[in-house]
């Protein structure tokens, strides 16, 4: 017998600040009109993946997103699915500010601003959802609506990390669906 657990991991629908370039960090934006059509889209791909139950982000760009695509489901909002922060750089463009995108998206780059959240400190946080909830929905299907730096964390849960660090190839679109299937292996006798 195989027991299982599938992740439907699920960016957020557009904003202006995507389509402006700029980091949304901690900024709490709804969605744009472009973001709602895709939201409507995704619900029908949603509509024929089974999944007990959903864990979204409490941010109003991904709370809108569920609300759209929610056929019902029970939903828990967790604070640890909220996108990175990057202090005072949320709401600005990285490049404006001096802020090279290989350093963003370096695991291996250190701040010493402590309200910057670095990579290995959003994996950790990530990471350690992801083992609880895995842990307390063994055997369910879950649908996981977040933002693109905690889709790159979920990604990294499951496949291991560039040798050099760069994560910058690792771009995940808005509203775009990834699976994840964990599996443990019983035998009857």
């Amino acid at each position: 017998m195989v027991i299982f657990i599938k992740l439907y991991v699920v960016r957020h629908g557009l904003t202006d600040l995507n389509m402006q370039g700029v980091y949304n960090g901690l900024l709490d934006e709804d969605i744009n009109k472009i973001g709602i059509r895709q939201a409507k889209d995704l619900k029908e791909i949603i509509k024929k993946k089974e999944y007990d139950i959903i864990y979204c982000s409490p941010m109003l760009r991904t709370r809108h997103t569920c609300d759209i695509i929610n056929d019902g489901k029970m939903v828990i909002y967790d604070k640890r699915i909220v996108e990175r922060t990057l202090g005072e750089l949320d709401g600005k463009k990285l490049e404006d500010v001096g802020f090279s995108k290989k350093s963003f998206f370096d695991y291996n780059y250190e701040s010493s601003d402590k309200r910057f959240e670095t990579l290995p400190i959003l994996f950790y946080r990530v990471h350690g959802f992801l083992n609880d909830i895995i842990r307390k929905n063994w055997g369910k299907n879950i649908l996981i609506i977040t933002h693109g730096g905690v889709v790159r964390a979920i990604h990294f849960y499951f496949n291991k990390l560039p040798e050099n660090g760069d994560l910058s190839k690792y771009i995940f679109k808005n509203c775009e669906i990834n699976e994840y299937v964990i599996e443990e292996r019983n035998y009857d006798k």
